[in-house]
């Protein structure tokens, strides 16, 4: 199966999103917080991120759920600065407080996807691509010609304007959004984000719609399709048997999930007592019991509480 991206170029459809979503930077509204600063001039607004994207890193993730890591890992590029703002954020150094960098070109950007594929790596995980989508896109249509043919995975917190994921249409194969919250005066909180469920619910139904459901090869790799995220958060922060629900009845049951049981209270977290612990067994049962109520028996789930899963131990699949 080849990447998608690989037809639109030839179509022409790869081009004419790159003309449609660029000129949004002039007046930036690629994301929910439209804060319409001229980032084609290199001003920022929330995101503190101006023309040039900028990447904190990137390697070969071997961390990542199975089917992305796979046995080669996975191409991952973090990507700096966000979106949203948590209080909890474990990787804040660079999503919150590094002071903006020089970027990287089109070109540079694209050789970076290229020299990922060429290491072996599955696919090409951008990691936190909102806020960059545009200039990712011209990004790849410059690495379609050096070479690329792995999947993108295009690995989201969620906060997304659903138009500009349906301008994806075609484009990305693999879509991995957290749904962190089901209650938007939590997500305006601890994440400064004003009705992440609004966005993120009708986000994931588009992203579902074009991708579907996982589609993962012999070799449990995965080629195609929807795989959501769902960090536990204490004291039942994240709101989990409400979105069990909706993926259930909205999305599918057969909707693949990533359990995450490793909270741990990173960055200002420790100035909010409700989130100011490690999550305990009995909160990250009542998760489980939340899959299980609604039918959802696609994914992963993890044994215990920390940080093993980023070591691609402690996963199992959902019974």
């Amino acid at each position: 199966m080849n990447p998608s991206y690989l037809t639109a170029s030839k179509t022409g459809r790869l081009d004419a999103v790159i003309n449609a979503v660029y000129p949004l930077l002039s007046a930036c509204s690629i994301c929910p917080r439209k804060c319409k600063v001229n980032r084609l001039k290199g001003e920022t607004g929330f995101c503190k991120t101006g023309l040039q994207p900028e990447v904190y890193s990137f390697l070969a993730h071997h961390g990542e759920e199975p089917p992305i890591s796979g046995t080669k890992g996975s191409g991952t590029i973090f990507f700096s600065h966000c979106n949203m703002a948590c209080v909890y954020c474990q990787n804040y150094e660079f999503s919150q407080e590094i002071k903006q960098g020089g970027g990287v070109s089109n070109q540079e950007l694209a050789k970076i996807m290229f020299n990922l594929q060429e290491s072996g790596c599955h696919n090409i995980n951008l990691v936190s691509p909102t806020h960059i989508m545009p200039q990712i896109l011209k990004s790849l249509k410059i690495a379609i010609n050096m070479g690329l043919n792995i999947p993108l995975v295009y690995n989201t917190s969620g906060y997304e304007l659903p138009e500009m994921i349906k301008m994806l249409d075609g484009i990305i194969d693999v879509y991995l959004p957290d749904m962190r919250y089901a209650d938007t005066t939590l997500s305006q909180k601890f994440s400064n984000a004003p009705k992440y469920p609004f966005y993120n619910q009708a986000s994931i139904k588009e992203m579902h719609r074009q991708v579907g459901i996982a589609q993962i090869n012999d070799k449990g790799i995965i080629k195609k399709g929807l795989i959501v995220r769902h960090l536990v958060l204490p004291a039942n922060i994240s709101g989990t048997e409400k979105i069990m629900k909706f993926l259930a009845q909205e999305v599918s049951a057969n909707t693949y999930i990533s359990l995450m049981s490793q909270y741990t209270p990173y960055y200002k977290a420790c100035d909010y007592p409700e989130l100011n612990h490690r999550l305990n067994s009995n909160e990250y049962e009542a998760a489980q019991n939340s899959m299980d109520k609604y039918g959802l028996h696609n994914g992963w789930m993890q044994d215990s509480g920390g940080l093993e899963r980023f070591a691609g131990v402690n996963i199992k699949p959902v019974k």
